[in-house]
């Protein structure tokens, strides 16, 4: 059975930073596939936020995370990360991760971020 388990959302101050995890498991192998984290605001629809390819074909952005977030993959642990620096109160929202494999979609419960002062 597939699995996405999310974690280390929190309360935070602008500014500040936090590392989101995306524990996967029932098959998939984060490294060999396409692993995404988008993000939904209350009252706002789910947005892409980043990407990282199979192997090392790299990264992709939505803009307004560029140079802030970095997303990125430990093979051991069988783990997705999104590091985010420079935290902004726009960036509240609930984080989740996704992968497409064998013809379906999944998606974990999220992870709860908020930005205030």
């Amino acid at each position: 059975q597939v699995q996405l388990v999310e974690s280390g959302g929190g309360l935070v101050q602008p500014g500040d930073s936090l590392r989101l995890s995306c524990a996967a498991s029932g098959g998939i192998i984060v490294t060999n596939l396409h692993m995404s984290w988008f993000r939904q605001a209350p009252g706002k629809e789910r947005e892409f936020v980043a990407v990282i390819r199979p192997g090392g074909s790299g990264t992709s952005y939505a803009d307004s995370v560029k140079e802030r977030f970095t997303i990125s993959r430990n093979h051991g642990k069988n783990t997705l990360y999104l590091q985010m620096n420079s935290l902004k109160p726009e960036d509240t929202a609930t984080y989740y991760c996704k992968v497409f494999y064998r013809g379906n979609e999944y998606w974990g419960q999220g992870t709860q971020v908020t930005v205030s002062s």
